[in-house]
């Protein structure tokens, strides 16, 4: 190769690097649309292919079809989830006292064990300033996770009539040899359909064990309670533990002594251990990824992807270790 052929060359690489980075930092605000199109599309693929090879349908309505399929049993769903959790906390009508009460009650032993009065005046005054910018952080949430919708659909839908150019496209780019990108692209499958299914249904499972033992630990709020269990399931370590411990140790210093040890006990024994039961099932059935990746995944996907973080977070660990043992097996395993 001439100087001339490897300047063109490192220009050209040089120029990609730079319009991908600029192009990335303008698509964060729609990444988890984009990334969510990814996903349902890999869960529905299979779907299309039949379509379009089976079936002899034009690409646009079996896209069209599939996407009747996505809307009905993904968005609709998902929507109403959203708006039932809005609503319950725009009617919540809760007495001052209940909360005010058990607060200055652990104020008042905290400030007789520790000496930190808990309740002083820069204290609520911090509380007040918080009080905002959550309001405007659930206002952008939600005008935020409205335009995503939207994205998702329309990049799902042009994936969807281009399956097959792209999927081409994407296995001669891939700098590996056929075996290696078969394997990276069955890896990225299974993680992938593992998360996407294995996750909601962990979430749908642990928030109806809650849901049962707040109608019968009389907790207040129950269904709000069962929509903020299933979205604990997603936090690392802490998981449904964030929802029913608070929940207990309110019962408890508002007079409810023996429900609030009840609910507490029934989520150690039944909640946090169904938890591992379903992980370990899920595992085996789809993809054996390591608690440590899952965990360590969902850390470091939440913080670039943001929700969608749960499902690349643990993707994107579980193929450096991928690309890791590659090239150890590739380069450094090898004899001469």
């Amino acid at each position: 190769m001439t100087f001339k052929e490897r300047y063109w060359q490192y220009s050209l690489i040089v120029i990609i690097l730079f319009s991908g980075i600029i192009i990335f930092l303008y698509t964060i605000p729609f990444l988890s649309g984009i990334l969510g199109a990814f996903t349902i599309y890999i869960l529905i693929r299979k779907q299309m292919f039949y379509l379009l090879l089976k079936r002899r349908m034009k690409k646009s309505i079996a896209a069209l079809l599939l996407l009747l399929e996505v809307i009905l049993f993904f968005l609709i769903p998902l929507t109403f989830i959203v708006l039932v959790f809005l609503n319950k906390l725009e009617n919540m009508n809760l007495d001052p006292n209940l909360i005010l009460t058990p607060v200055e009650r652990f104020a008042a032993i905290v400030d007789k064990k520790t000496g930190y009065d808990l309740l002083s005046n820069e204290n609520l005054q911090n509380l007040l300033n918080i009080a905002p910018r959550l309001g405007q952080s659930l206002l952008g949430s939600i005008t935020s996770f409205g335009m995503n919708l939207l994205v998702l659909m329309f990049v799902l839908y042009f994936m969807l009539t281009g399956c097959i150019p792209m999927e081409t496209y994407m296995r001669d780019i891939l700098p590996f040899n056929k075996y290696d990108t078969q394997h990276v692209l069955h890896e990225v499958n299974l993680i992938v359909r593992s998360n996407a299914i294995g996750i909601p249904l962990l979430a749908i499972i642990q928030g109806g064990l809650g849901l049962a033992a707040y109608y019968f630990f009389d907790a207040p709020a129950p269904f709000l309670m069962f929509i903020l269990t299933c979205i604990a399931t997603i936090l690392p370590v802490v998981g449904t533990a964030l929802v029913w411990v608070p929940l207990g140790i309110y019962l408890a210093i508002t007079g409810h002594v023996g429900n609030g040890i009840g609910l507490i006990a029934y989520g150690f024994i039944v909640i946090a251990q169904s938890d591992n039961v379903i992980r370990f099932l899920l595992q085996k059935k789809m993809a054996d990824t390591h608690p440590l990746v899952t965990i360590f995944g969902v850390i470091i996907g939440l913080s670039i992807f943001g929700f969608m973080g749960i499902i690349f977070g643990p993707l994107l660990l579980s193929l450096f270790l991928l690309f890791v043992n590659m090239f150890k097996k590739e380069y450094l395993d090898r004899k001469d």
